[in-house]
């Protein structure tokens, strides 16, 4: 049973009974075509400790999905927003969440607001994001994210916080150890909440929407939404003002997409070439392993590249990202624990060394460029044999490309990309492998050629022999 009478199906206007495979509700929604940007936030009912924060930051313009979003948020309406990545969501549900909190203070381990993210790279960052606006308004927020000290995340829920952000597994952990209840949280937001049903998180989820007050406001936000989060809509919104303003993540007409044709073992000298560009680039691979490898060789070719992905620290995470926001960090090389909520300004060049197998992984790579109206490019290697599969993946999620057959050195892989070669200056005292063989580590396992052990047995026998030669002239 869930903590509050499950919302009717016709309160959510156009929301089928059965979704296809990636059958996503955009199309579906009801969009508020009547909304419009306000004159500024103070037209939306925005407190006044709130405006002058944001007047501090120089933002003056709702973005459409916080002109849509901010006037049902204030007014304590469950709301249901669809809103790609860098559209402006963390504002939209936060400043609502945080000005009617104002004036009530929590006792200890009793939050009285929560946002569940997927991601601990996102808690930080909303965290962030929503903190001087929380100050002002005198409110205690504590960020609950796994990778960091249990014992701290609780020992700032005893001195008491109003608002928490948190990832699923670490509130239900602090739930676990009595260091955190749920009864009095009157404001409930699920921020990317396919993504955090997608990683297996929706039991979870539940479970602690099961907790919270079940009279209270619930808001959840996404850059998509489909199958189990229709379910979640269903089981915990009631009448939710729901409000779809922008495109799809990646289907930005700000976003440029191309299918780039390589040659296997050209893909690792076109790869390097693309990382030693000027300006930044974020760069995806299917696995940790794939990541490291590709890192190594990229600051030894002398490109500052940084690894991401789940295999490091929280605070090695939250160093990388920090360098690769100011530049001192020009390569991130990322899993797809990158590919959601991660901001940064002015990141143009997204990168998909493996490419994506799966249309809103695809998506929301691409969605990690062009934010907040911003222009970007998207660029996916693939050699021939992976064509037909990655151009399908493309086709699913609504993208079709500028494909064109490419060579490392070449001016249209400059144009495309902005590729150079690079310094070869190592940077961490290791040179460079061997640049014609084949890089492997793009989402492959390497195995030995047979050549390869036959070298091993001739070097093994050449020794032998060495050996007796000795034995016999001694």
């Amino acid at each position: 049973m869930t903590g509050r009478p499950p919302a009717s199906r016709a309160s959510v206007a156009g929301f089928p009974p059965r979704l296809p495979r990636f059958g996503l509700l955009e199309g579906r929604l009801s969009v508020n075509a009547s909304a419009r940007p306000a004159v500024s936030f103070a037209d939306l009912g925005v407190p006044a400790g709130i405006l002058r924060v944001l007047d501090e930051q120089g933002i003056t313009t709702p973005f459409p999905v916080q002109a849509a979003a901010l006037p049902n948020a204030l007014a304590g309406r469950d709301v249901l927003g669809r809103g790609r990545t860098g559209s402006g969501k963390t504002l939209a549900f936060g400043l609502g969440m945080l000005a009617r909190t104002a004036g009530r203070r929590a006792q200890p381990k009793e939050p009285l607001a929560l946002v569940l993210v997927p991601t601990r790279e996102l808690a930080q960052q909303v965290g962030e994001a929503l903190t001087p606006y929380a100050q002002a308004l005198g409110l205690r927020l504590a960020t609950v994210v796994g990778g960091m000290s249990v014992g701290r995340q609780a020992a700032a829920l005893r001195e008491g916080a109003e608002v928490v952000v948190a990832t699923p597994g670490r509130l239900h952990d602090l739930i676990e150890r009595k260091g955190c209840r749920l009864g009095q949280v009157r404001i409930t937001v699920l921020d990317e909440a396919d993504q955090m049903c997608d990683l297996g998180f929706l039991p979870q989820v539940t479970e602690i929407l099961d907790q919270v007050r079940p009279d209270g406001q619930r808001m959840l936000f996404s850059a998509t939404l489909d199958r189990d989060v229709d379910q979640l809509v269903q089981d915990y919104l009631r009448d939710p003002a729901v409000h779809s303003v922008d495109p799809p993540a990646g289907e930005s007409a700000t976003i440029e997409h191309h299918l780039l044709i390589v040659h296997g073992p050209d893909r690792y000298a076109v790869t390097t070439e693309i990382a030693a560009r000027d300006g930044r680039v974020l760069l995806f691979l299917d696995t940790k392993h794939g990541v490291d490898l590709l890192t190594r060789h990229l600051r030894a070719s002398g490109v500052a590249a940084a690894a991401l992905h789940s295999g490091r620290s929280q605070p090695q995470r939250t160093r990388t990202l920090a360098q690769f926001r100011t530049g001192e960090i020009t390569a991130l090389v990322a899993t797809n624990v990158a590919a959601r909520g991660l901001h940064i300004d002015d990141l143009d060049l997204i990168v998909n060394v493996d490419p994506a197998t799966d249309p809103k992984d695809y998506l929301h790579r691409a969605g990690r460029t062009a934010r907040a109206g911003r222009s970007g490019t998207t660029v996916t290697l693939a050699l021939s044999a992976q064509r037909r599969e990655a151009t399908q993946v493309m086709t699913d999620a609504g993208i079709t490309p500028t494909v064109t057959k490419i060579r490392s050195g070449e001016a249209a892989l400059t144009r495309i990309t902005g590729a150079k070669p690079p310094t070869g200056k190592p940077l961490d005292g290791t040179p460079p492998k061997n640049h014609n063989t084949p890089f492997r580590g793009l989402g492959t396992t390497k195995t030995p050629r047979p050549s390869s052990r036959k070298s091993n047995e001739a070097a093994k026998l050449a020794e032998a022999r060495r050996a007796a030669r000795v034995r016999r002239g001694n």
